[in-house]
């Protein structure tokens, strides 16, 4: 890579950025960031960037307001310091889960981010598995939109009998996430009937498939609190699978999460490391797959101009 790119690392996942420069080949450019005595945050870009093409990686992860606001001043300095081109790398957008008005007066915070984004200064965004794509919609800048489906799909394929296996789905609403994975890995599909009760809790009903005597894998954008899957477990258990695993993009793994997976009869747990996580989470049952190498592809045909589309093939 030509000395025209710069890499930039916020504070949310420094180890994904350090894998995203080995695999191109660059350095991490260095970002210096404090707070004043205010806790007013300060960023200061401590690399030339002039008339160069800029990627900054940031996900929204705890504590989520800080991290947005870390960027969008370091999407401003950047701005500000005569970059060529910005692109904001968020590999887990969180504010895509406010993607409608489902209430009376709120605000569809997806949207809202999006537009801070560009006020800030990005020129583009390049991130992966948004929680709804209509959220894709939402920015006025270009929009690279990756998928992890096939990482995790290949780490299955590898390691697990796929002749018994089904895929699921926790609700209706990710079932076309879903039938994207079982469709990778050639075996049928069943959705669970699920009423969403508030932020933490869900009900769930009857599972519609066949899942008695199976070995099944439930899916996810992200895996959060935790308490979908394993309310998901519970009706799968009573259904009669035989083994029962997990497949989530982005492990966020809040609050009581950790707990409730390793106390559930989930065999397995698959996520990738567009979120960080810390070794305190790392639980014996739980693999975490890297999404450098695919962000990394992404970045380099960014800036050399050929096509990212190339890239879902």
């Amino acid at each position: 890579m030509n000395d025209a790119l710069r890499v930039f690392a916020c504070g949310s996942n420094h180890d994904l950025t350090e894998e995203i420069c080995n695999t191109l080949g660059i350095p991490v450019s260095p970002l210096e960031v404090s707070r004043f005595s205010n806790d007013n945050l300060h960023v200061q870009v401590q690399h030339n960037v002039r008339e160069r093409d800029v990627f900054v990686v940031q996900s929204f992860t705890t504590p989520v307001s800080d991290h947005i606001m870390e960027l969008m001043i370091t999407l401003d300095a950047l701005r500000s310091a005569s970059a060529k081109r910005v692109t904001a790398v968020i590999p887990y957008y969180s504010y895509a889960r406010s993607d409608k008005k489902d209430a009376p007066r709120i605000s569809i915070t997806g949207r809202l981010v999006a537009d801070m984004l560009h006020t800030a200064g990005a020129d583009r965004v390049l991130t992966m598995d948004l929680h709804a794509d209509q959220v894709h919609g939402f920015f006025s800048v270009p929009v690279d939109h990756l998928t992890a489906i096939p990482t995790i799909a290949n780490h299955f394929r590898e390691h697990y009998d796929l002749s018994n296996m089904v895929a699921v789905a926790t609700d209706a609403g990710g079932a076309k996430r879903v039938g994207r994975f079982s469709e990778r890995l050639g075996i049928p599909m069943a959705i669970i009937d699920k009423r969403r009760v508030s932020d933490t809790e869900v009900k769930q009903g009857q599972v519609v498939g066949e899942v008695r005597g199976k070995d099944v894998v439930i899916f996810e954008d992200e895996i959060s609190t935790g308490g979908t899957l394993v309310s998901t477990v519970e009706t799968l258990q009573a259904a009669g699978a035989r083994s029962i695993h997990a497949g989530a993009v982005h492990g966020v793994l809040c609050g009581p999460a950790i707990e409730r997976l390793r106390n559930s009869a989930l065999e397995s747990i698959v996520v990738t490391n567009t979120c960080h996580v810390d070794e305190t989470k790392r639980l014996d049952k739980l693999t975490v797959l890297t999404v450098a190498p695919l962000l990394a592809a992404a970045i380099e045909r960014i800036h050399s101009g050929e096509s990212v589309g190339a890239l879902f093939k």
